[in-house]
């Protein structure tokens, strides 16, 4: 369980630390776009007030989110009890420091800062995301694989 409260930690941190830097101390937020590697990856401003893509957006939608990220750490931690490897708690971190960044940023801004964007292969990707949003689907992913415990060894 303590490698789930440090990545967690330290997942929050990044991620807020992450929207300081570049929506404040590059004044992203007044810019709007600033090119880093085009088109691979260009800073774009983006509030998101709903889930991915702006789903669930509109009046309500912010405390609501903010109550389900808060119901979904709360069960990854109870989840986390059963975890028998390193690497679950990790992964449960990650979505836990994610899903509470995104929180945060809806609590203070109304809408989750989105600035990531990214590009290739003359696809132009509209859509913006960030830190918070690649630990949690790491974590995500994480879960899926390592989220059971391991079966028990038969032995002879």
């Amino acid at each position: 369980m303590r490698a789930l409260g440090i990545t967690a930690l330290l997942a929050f941190a990044i991620d807020q630390l992450s929207k300081l830097i570049v929506v404040h101390w590059m004044n992203l937020k007044e810019v709007l776009v600033i090119p880093v590697v085009p088109p691979l990856l260009t800073f774009r401003m983006g509030w998101n007030e709903g889930i991915n893509f702006g789903l669930f957006s509109g009046a309500g939608a912010r405390w609501a989110l903010v109550g389900l990220a808060l119901a979904i750490s709360v069960v990854l931690i109870v989840w986390a009890r059963k975890f028998d490897r390193p690497i679950s708690f990790v992964a449960a971190g990650l979505v836990i420091g994610g899903a509470l960044g995104n929180a945060l940023d809806r609590v203070v801004y109304g809408a989750v800062a989105d600035f990531l964007n990214m590009s290739c292969c003359g696809v132009q990707n509209p859509f913006a995301f960030n830190i918070a949003d690649v630990f949690i689907f790491a974590g995500a992913f994480g879960l899926v694989i390592w989220g059971e415990p391991q079966a028990p060894k038969n032995t002879p």
